[in-house]
């Protein structure tokens, strides 16, 4: 039996977190971890492996749906009943793109994001850069994504701060 193993890394920071210091010790946060339980639990009747590890400042940042088909859909990305990787962009995109088959390779997506979030009478920009660890195998094994390269990877990295400062 076949488990699709899904590790989320997720990197979040307010607007006061944008220096190069802050820059510095986020690219120096780890892009994929072992499987280690916990954090890496069970779901969808013992054929998935969950993963998450990084920052979730709201809590349950990512929610897990299998739908009617088969399909399990997360955040940004669909996982076809065929082990197809498939990646939903901005929420404007209305065509999934494919990634590819997650059968016994390992994929890498990232993407950045930023959304406003309002808490305690106050609006502010929450960023976001997320990393997706995905693969479908026979066999677990809790160096999966160390031991090796991921046999495809993708990135969608937008602009996130649009006002560029001047140098007046």
């Amino acid at each position: 039996m076949s488990v699709l193993v899904l590790q989320i890394i997720i990197k979040q920071w307010d607007k006061s977190q944008r220096t190069a210091e802050h820059v510095k010790l986020r690219a120096n946060i780890p892009d994929k971890y072992p499987l280690i339980s916990p954090p890496a639990v069970y779901a969808f009747d013992q054929h998935c492996v969950i993963d998450q590890h990084g920052d979730d400042i709201q809590g349950d940042r990512v929610k897990y749906l299998k739908g009617t088909e088969g399909q399990i859909k997360f955040d940004r990305f669909q996982i076809n009943e065929d082990n197809t990787l498939e990646y939903y962009g901005t929420q404007s995109q209305q065509t999934p793109l494919r990634i590819g088959s997650l059968n016994n390779q390992w994929i890498q997506c990232k993407y950045n994001c930023r959304y406003s979030i309002f808490e305690s009478e106050l609006f502010y920009w929450l960023y976001e850069e997320v990393t997706l660890n995905a693969i479908c195998v026979n066999k677990l094994n809790e160096n999966l994504f160390t031991q090796t390269e991921p046999a495809i990877t993708y990135e969608d990295f937008i602009e996130l701060d649009k006002r560029k400062k001047s140098s007046a």
